[in-house]
């Protein structure tokens, strides 16, 4: 009489094989959890700048904000008559300024008449850029901080 079914190490060695996938797919989702808040912050870099530019054709100067957390609750709008401001701000050109997606990555601007610079913080690499980035009017670049 044969008996059927699967031995103890049959099903030991298929548990352990489960095991083993199962934290490989793990480490794999939040390493693209990583570049996909990444690839977000560098999305609104872009589109800060865009919204800046514009203030800047209005007024020949752009907001002389220093030390600026974009997406806090005094700085969630940029406004094409007062620059930024809260929520709900009068003749937005950027309506809403979510603050980053991650807590302790905050997007810091800083302006001059000619010149602004925001600063982010990235938690991997994207393309050749990692750590402190930087936005400004020239573009996006890598910073030393």
């Amino acid at each position: 009489m044969h008996k059927k079914g699967f031995t103890l190490i049959e099903l030991l060695i298929v548990i352990a094989i489960i095991g083993i996938l199962s934290t490989l797919a793990v480490a794999a989702l939040g390493s693209a959890r990583v570049r996909m808040r990444d690839s977000q912050r560098l999305a609104d870099l872009g589109q800060f700048q865009n919204a800046l530019e514009i203030y800047y054709n209005q007024h020949s100067a752009y907001p002389l904000d220093t030390n600026v957390i974009l997406g806090s609750t005094n700085f969630a709008c940029l406004s094409s008559v007062t620059g930024f401001g809260p929520s709900g701000c009068t003749e937005a050109i950027l309506p809403q300024i979510n603050p980053d997606i991650k807590a302790g990555f905050n997007y810091v601007y800083n302006g001059a008449k000619g010149s602004y610079a925001i600063t982010a913080k990235l938690e991997g690499k994207a393309g050749d850029l990692s750590g402190a980035v930087q936005q400004t009017p020239n573009g996006l670049t890598k910073t030393t901080q």
